[in-house]
């Protein structure tokens, strides 16, 4: 990637590519769900714009599947964008994206989310600070080892034609952000994760967050079929519960998207939309040695190089 910073940025572009994200992403889900559909809710927010949040639930596929376009304005940059990002304090800002997450009712089939973004903040007499972020990652209760290197192949496909350095920067960026330090473990088996992206200029980066987009459901789709007849119990359903609770954890203690929602005032309907619509905690829970949940715990939930490890 090349150094280009002097493209203005089209944001109008973006918005376009991003709505049609969400519908095509949408589409893909009701077929593997087979059953129930995604019900639009559009909202509008009080300080500058809105979006429009679909939610699938209690299908036969999905419990409960969110996929979110958000495309909010406001005067100045919250405390969750400007914390590593100082210099954004006091401009104006506009920010959209699209952000999903996906809770299986199979305890086989891995809850996923996934996002992509855009942020552009103003000053007068100062040229607009813009970037680009998202990303996927895979949270499996009860990992197959061909899932997971299915889902890292495919990331990596998305990256390489970026240059040889995204893959193993990006990735590595998502085992780093997706960490629950009071747990000392990752929340899944991670993925992508990329922010800040400008460098290569307006257009080059669009394309890279376009192919992450676009990548997300074809890395996905192909886990839910492997693994949706795949035949379960209550043990399994219970276990899927308990670690529920690790997305829960994550996303209300450490998701920056979280809380940049909340502290923009945004809806908070949609921004909670990543919660599972059950879940459950157990005091002291310790898996049996050598057993299936054990497995998850000794072997995938330990950031490493999923392409050369099988």
């Amino acid at each position: 990637m090349s150094n280009n910073l002097s493209q203005v940025p089209d944001a109008q572009k973006v918005k376009s590519f991003l709505l049609v994200l969400q519908q095509n992403i949408c589409q893909r889900l009701e077929l593997l769900d087979g059953k129930a559909t995604f019900k639009a809710d559009s909202w509008e927010r009080e300080e500058g714009g809105g979006g429009t949040s679909r939610v699938l639930t209690q299908g036969k596929v999905f419990e409960q599947a969110g996929v979110n376009f958000s495309h909010v304005m406001g005067d100045a940059m919250p405390a969750s964008a400007t914390a590593h990002r100082p210099e954004l304090a006091g401009r104006s800002f506009e920010a959209m994206g699209v952000s999903l997450v996906i809770h299986p009712n199979n305890p086989y089939i891995p809850t996923t989310h996934a996002n992509v973004r855009f942020f552009i903040a103003h000053k007068e007499g100062a040229d607009p600070v813009w970037w680009f972020g998202g990303g996927f990652d895979l949270t499996p209760y009860y990992p197959f080892k061909e899932d997971v290197i299915s889902w890292h192949q495919m990331a990596k496909d998305i990256c390489d034609p970026f240059g040889e350095e995204v893959y193993p920067k990006y990735k590595k960026w998502c085992d780093e952000y997706f960490f629950l330090p009071h747990r000392n473990e990752t929340r899944g088996v991670g993925g992508l994760f990329f922010d800040d992206l400008n460098k290569p200029g307006f257009e080059r980066s669009f394309e890279f967050m376009q192919a992450v987009g676009n990548g997300f459901i074809e890395a996905y789709e192909p886990i839910v079929d492997r693994n949706k007849e795949l035949v379960f119990g209550d043990d399994e359903r219970q276990f899927q519960l308990y670690r529920r609770g690790r997305y829960v954890e994550f996303n209300l203690v450490y998701d920056r998207g979280t809380l940049f929602g909340l502290q923009t005032g945004g809806r908070t309907e949609s921004i909670l939309m990543s919660m599972p619509p059950l879940v459950r905690w157990e005091y002291g829970y310790a898996p049996e040695e050598d057993s299936p949940e054990a497995e998850l715990y000794d072997i995938y939930l330990k950031p490493q190089d999923w392409l050369a490890k099988f």
